[in-house]
């Protein structure tokens, strides 16, 4: 680890582990003549650099670990799916096998309690891409490769070329690693070379938040002039339009309330003390501009940006939510939207598990990561306006009753009919449709029906349905709040047997359309900023909005923002951002359906049961603070405020 400030041998053992583990690698690089001369133990970093194919599965090895490298091989490389979503760390989900992880949503992270942003919280549930161990890990190979590359042979114009190549893409890497430390750490420790043994450890501290955003940003401007765009090189490698999609995502993030003098404004980890946050809002919206105008390759979103029907069917509402959640599961080659992810093919010997980890527990999966009610409620109705729970019982916001009659002359009586189509896309609920059932469920849901409500019969008896946390399958993987997550699953994949091969999708075209409505409206650009906005709304099915009123549209901004991304980890930056935890933090509680024998329902939101009690501690919470293990290896670290 970089921070570790022992003066040993490490470094260069952690150097020959990470060669030997290429091995598997390296039997598709064709270096023959290489693997014949050494054994494995004997690679280390002048045989590495002595060929062009090692050094780019080096490099490889560093792209493997992007997100920081696991300690266990579930979850290796997968990014944002993991068993635990960054998104129970927010308002958007519940984590279902250890709540109790979150501290961030409890009484208040510290050094020595960092829950699931620690290496020692129950693995595979800690969240290693914000996490500080892991990723200056792999920066620190990065830096092994920059020293290095140079010295690789090229005795071709086209290993000249390729070498060019790889540092720009070893660039992004450093720069995406140290941009999640950014966003989660504020000013960091900044390193652009390997240490030696005699490296006086102790007089390396944190740089300033400005110095740390402009080391990131040299970073990026170095990997875009050096990559190709997009169908200039294999996929899953950085591009041109990856680097600027991430320098939009660190741009618009600096522009946040939170580092510019929202919160310890004197303090030069956390706060910028130079330049205006207006400079910052005006760099961010010209990165956005620029990709929108196609400067770094061809990108756009999946399916119709056109105005959508006035009146809107049930098979065009499925239509929009079949577009948008195809996004989620794509195998092989990506579509236009996406601007860079990570692919899990079973070819390439990489696949991860999530279908298992968060799929429903009536199918023998282990129902991760649960979206709560407050969220679900945020989902429009088909037609652009707002869902409203107590619309046939004004002012009571906790209990929904309908007839079979009543059902049966509006079919809206029931919450999770008529809603907007990324609703179906993202959210799977009692009634909805999804695969059919193993052989020992099958017999009590033939179709394939989501079943977190109860059956009330005649005789007042009661049958529980198959997806609660009453099922006589598996019942301690039920739901918490009545709702399971489904983007992401993938509905062609049975996670009891089989394991996941759909890509996880690290920067969409949809994010920058977004950043550029934040910059606009914070300009004060309203339409321009809606007219991104809108686009966005527009391939979802949703009417445009219209106001020329600067709150309204931001807050329009941040529900869309949110809805679009659910469950993607998004919102923890942006709750941050905002300075808007203290509002949207609260207890989980659960949704109780009741299906009765008379063809009558109930939908009871009950806040007498707690799935899971959530407080917002303090506002030191907005940055993560070092921990004690990592200040006791370098004690001359000052750690973030309030710790």
């Amino acid at each position: 680890m970089i921070l570790n400030f022992k003066k040993s041998k490490n470094m260069k053992k952690i150097i020959i582990y990470s060669f030997i583990s290429l091995m598997s690698i390296l039997y598709f690089t064709s270096c023959e003549d290489i693997l014949d001369q050494k054994a494995v133990d004997s690679f280390n970093e002048e045989t590495v650099f002595s060929d062009i194919n090692l050094a780019k599965a080096f490099l490889g090895h560093c792209y493997a670990n992007i997100g920081g490298p696991l300690q266990h091989s579930w979850a290796d490389g997968s990014m944002g799916l993991r068993p635990n979503l960054l998104s129970s760390a927010t308002d958007e989900t519940l984590e279902n096998w250890f709540p109790a992880g979150h501290v961030y949503l409890k009484e208040g992270l510290s050094p020595d309690n960092l829950g699931f942003f620690d290496l020692n919280a129950p693995w595979p549930y800690y969240i290693n891409y914000v996490m500080w161990y892991p990723l200056y890990t792999n920066i620190k190979n990065v830096n092994v490769f920059l020293a290095n590359i140079e010295n690789v042979p090229a005795s071709l114009e086209s290993e000249q070329k390729l070498i060019e190549r790889l540092k720009a893409e070893a660039y992004f890497i450093r720069a995406f690693d140290y941009a999640n430390l950014m966003r989660s750490y504020g000013g960091l420790v900044l390193i652009d070379k390997p240490y030696g043994l005699d490296t006086d450890f102790l007089s390396i501290d944190r740089s300033s938040i400005d110095e740390t955003l402009a080391f990131i940003l040299a970073d990026i401007d170095k990997a875009i002039a050096g990559l190709p765009e997009k169908d200039g090189i294999e996929q899953g490698r950085a591009t041109k339009g990856a680097a600027a999609a991430l320098k939009s995502r660190i741009l618009s993030w600096s522009t946040g309330v939170l580092m510019n003098g929202g919160y310890e404004a004197s303090n030069q980890f956390v706060t910028f003390q130079t330049g205006s946050r207006t400079e910052r809002l005006r760099a961010a919206k010209q990165i956005a501009k620029d990709i929108v105008n196609g400067t770094y390759g061809d990108y756009s979103l999946t399916g119709t940006t056109d105005d959508p029907p006035a009146s809107m069917s049930e098979e065009d509402v499925m239509s929009y939510a079949d577009n948008f959640y195809s996004i989620f599961v794509q195998k092989g080659a990506w579509n236009n939207e996406v601007m860079w992810g990570v692919q899990h093919l079973q070819a390439q010997g990489k696949t991860i598990t999530f279908n298992l980890w968060n799929g429903p527990n009536g199918y023998h999966n282990w129902g991760g990561n649960h979206p709560t009610e407050p969220i679900v409620r945020k989902f429009e109705m088909k037609d652009g306006s707002p869902f409203k729970w107590d619309k046939y019982n004004p002012g009571n916001d906790y209990i929904r009753e309908a007839s079979a009659a009543e059902l049966a002359n509006d079919p809206e009586r029931n919450p999770y009919v008529g809603r907007e189509p990324r609703f179906y896309a993202t959210i799977l609920y009692d009634g909805a449709k999804w695969q059919t059932r193993p052989k020992d469920a099958i017999e009590n849901d033939p179709v394939g029906i989501i079943q977190t409500g109860y059956f009330i019969q005649a005789d007042g008896s009661e049958i529980v349905g198959l997806d609660t946390r009453d099922s006589y399958i598996e019942s301690w993987n039920g739901t918490k709040s009545g709702y399971y997550l489904k983007k992401y699953l993938d509905i062609g994949t049975e996670g009891q047997y089989f394991k996941n091969e759909n890509a996880w999708i690290e920067f969409r075209y949809a994010e920058v359309l977004l950043d550029l409505a934040e910059a606009c409206i914070e300009l004060g650009d309203i339409k321009e900023g809606l007219d991104a906005l809108n686009t966005v709304r527009n391939r979802a099915g949703l009417p445009d909005r219209v106001t020329t009123d600067q709150s309204q549209a931001r807050e329009w901004y941040r529900k869309e923002r949110q809805l679009e991304f659910i469950g993607e980890g998004d919102r923890w930056y942006m709750m941050r951002k905002w300075m808007i935890a203290d509002e949207v933090i609260e207890d989980v509680h659960p949704v109780r359906i009741f299906h009765y024998h008379d063809g009558s329902k109930k939908w009871h939101y009950d806040k007498t049961l707690i799935s899971d009690h959530r407080t917002w501690a303090d506002d030191r919470q907005y940055f993560l603070p070092i921990s004690r293990d990592e200040m006791n290896r370098a004690p001359q670290l000052t750690n973030n405020p309030g710790y």
